[in-house]
């Protein structure tokens, strides 16, 4: 059922204050944190070169004849890590709480504060310990990143039940407005709760339909019930009828201590890390770089693949035999499974698995495929008749596909990468599909960190792509990260 609203009155849930203070508060409860931290470092340092003992430091240099302490080198060095995680902007609005780039800025400012103190010593000839130097910032630059990643967890979860978010009026074409305010609800970690919209190509007032957000006015009049609704931030997304003379024009009516204006540009899927904002005879051209598949990151992540995966292998050699003997013994079946997938470029190769299902699986697949309504491009069941009882369990924990560390020793697949596809699925792909193949295929990646089975095929397809164009070594490894803790929570595995 429709419910209209009125135009310039919201709704009464909707009546909140103002939220730019949140940033100011999460910000100060970081630098806290981050006091407490370089604190700790620094005394435990300290404490383990010195067993607390404050003899003072020799010094030939300029500062002959004054008396320089242990603790002395470490205040000085600590008010100059605070001031450096200040000046570089580790707790700026615009970057806590997403992204890697507060992570970055941390480690600059770290490191910076490491220089600093290193030249500081040799120019001044003061015989500051190594190991004092090298403790602090170890102890300090891990602990400041662990205590920026609980912060962030802390703010997540304050965001997922409402709190600690912009307040958005998305503005713009209903079409897009719809997607910008779905795609916004769906990823409530970065922080931008959507409150209401304003549309160029529909009415005035009433609800947007397939979201619920009410339309809360004439484009023109939202500058105007931004308060009334709480809201602090207007997002203006790609629409025809939104030309940059107008939206100059709303950014006016703007009130520049309580409002921001951010653009949505119209390409989507791509990683900040591709995209530079780069100012050309007064327009702001944003520079999309094209996807790199070859280089220096495509050698360091075969190294990381070929050593992390023989690694693990002989580690887990134990239990292979352990898996090996319960396949066995439950059917007296064979112990591996293989399959061909299609690889990078569209290379076939063999897949190799724990075998999870009865021997005649591959033969009844063809029924439960015609029964399925997904087809053959995503065949997927939650109980599905072929696996047997110790291959549920390998299937729940994804034990069954340890094997695949083979195939990534031999370069086939790579830790970290899109689903291996069958060749049926590959003859249905289109041609943006087939992009999926320009990288190599992985054990693990975003589409099974993000849902796994829970996903439908045009989801899992649109994360492929997103990991295909914007793949990084520094990515790889937060994929690997959330794929341990999918692993312990096996939800969505079948």
């Amino acid at each position: 059922m429709t419910t209209s609203v009125r135009v310039g009155a919201p709704p009464s849930t909707f009546t909140a204050p103002l939220t730019l203070g949140w940033v100011r508060r999460y910000a100060a409860r970081v630098g806290v944190g981050d006091l407490i931290t370089v604190s700790a470092a620094v005394g435990g340092a300290h404490l383990a070169t010195t067993d607390g003992a404050n003899t003072p430091l020799a010094s030939t240099g300029l500062l002959q004849g004054t008396v320089v302490t242990p603790l002395h080198v470490a205040l000085t060095v600590a008010v100059l890590w605070l001031l450096a995680l200040q000046i570089l902007d580790t707790r700026g609005g615009r970057i806590l709480g997403s992204g890697s780039l507060e992570y970055k800025r941390v480690m600059h400012a770290s490191l910076l504060t490491f220089g600093f103190s290193v030249a500081g010593a040799f120019f001044l000839d003061i015989e500051v310990s190594a190991a004092f130097l090298a403790a602090m910032f170890l102890l300090g630059g891990g602990g400041l990143l662990v205590s920026r990643w609980l912060w962030r967890r802390w703010l997540i979860a304050q965001r997922s039940r409402g709190g600690y978010s912009s307040h958005v009026v998305l503005i713009g074409s209903e079409r897009s407005v719809r997607q910008t305010a779905l795609d916004l609800d769906r990823n409530r970690a970065y922080g931008y709760r959507v409150v209401g919209v304003g549309l160029t190509d529909g009415p005035d007032e009433g609800v947007l339909a397939g979201t619920g957000l009410p339309i809360i006015g004439a484009i023109d009049d939202v500058p105007m019930l931004l308060d009334a609704y709480g809201a602090d931030t207007v997002i203006a997304t790609n629409s025809d009828h939104l030309p940059p003379e107008r939206v100059r024009e709303i950014s006016w009516n703007l009130h520049p201590q309580r409002h921001q204006l951010v653009l949505a540009p119209s390409i989507t899927d791509v990683a900040g890390s591709r995209v530079h904002l780069r100012p050309v005879a007064g327009l702001p051209l944003l520079h999309v770089e094209t996807p790199q598949y070859e280089g220096p990151q495509k050698a360091a992540k075969r190294i990381f693949d070929f050593t992390v995966s023989a690694l693990i292998l002989a580690t887990l050699f134990p239990l292979f035999a352990i898996i090996a003997a319960l396949i066995k013994k439950a059917d007296g079946g064979p112990v591996f499974y293989s399959q061909e997938r299609v690889g990078r470029d569209g290379e076939p190769f063999r897949i190799l698995k724990f075998r999870s299902m009865y021997a005649d699986a591959d033969a009844r697949r063809a029924e439960l495929v015609a029964a399925s309504a997904e087809g053959r491009r995503l065949f997927k069941m939650a109980d599905d008749p072929r696996v047997t009882p110790v291959g549920r369990v390998l299937r729940r924990h994804s034990l069954d596909e340890l094997p695949q560390l083979i195939n990534v020793l031999r370069g086939d697949m790579s830790l970290v990468g899109p689903r291996p596809a069958l060749p049926e699925e590959v003859s249905d792909y289109n041609s943006k599909e087939r992009r999926r193949l320009a990288v190599t295929p992985g054990m693990s990646g975003l589409w099974q960190v993000s849902g796994r089975s829970n996903l439908g095929w045009d989801d899992g397809i649109r994360l492929d792509l997103y990991y295909a164009d914007n793949w990084s070594m520094m990515g790889d490894l937060v994929i690997l990260w959330r794929t341990a803790r999918t692993v312990l929570r096996p939800d969505g595995a079948y």
